[in-house]
């Protein structure tokens, strides 16, 4: 589920207007509709916001359920790979990416995933043929 989709579920559910939400979270009303359409994504930040105006908690606007869900059983830190190497070099790269996944829409988003997956799917098929 998308989370402008949530964030609509939550809000009709409470009867709150777009208004409503300007007034409780000083949010423009215009910027909520382009949230719940999926025209934009907002920032943990302004979730926090509309999580206070909605009078959920934070973990509501990702999840149906009464109750927050389980915490993952994570392995330990030390025993992950890092990304990228210890220089950090790589992270400028991971940002301008991240900037630009959340001008996206959800179309675009799909188009740029389907095209990974065609890649990574043909540098198998190409490793597999020159071993």
């Amino acid at each position: 589920m998308q989370i402008g989709q949530r964030l609509r579920e939550l809000r009709k559910a409470r009867k709150f207007t777009q208004g409503d939400i300007q007034k409780r979270a000083g949010l423009l009303r215009s910027y909520t509709s382009r949230v719940e359409h999926g025209q934009t994504v907002p920032s943990i930040t302004t979730l926090e916001k509309y999580a206070r105006a909605l009078e959920v908690p934070l973990y509501r606007l990702f999840y149906e359920g009464e109750e927050p869900p389980a915490t993952p059983q994570l392995p330990p830190a030390e025993s992950m790979e890092p990304m990228g190497d210890a220089s950090g070099e790589e992270w400028p790269e991971f940002r301008i990416l991240t900037k630009a996944l959340s001008r996206m829409n959800g179309r675009e988003r799909a188009l740029l995933l389907g095209l990974a997956q065609r890649m990574a799917r043909r540098k198998r098929e190409h490793a597999g043929t020159s071993s």
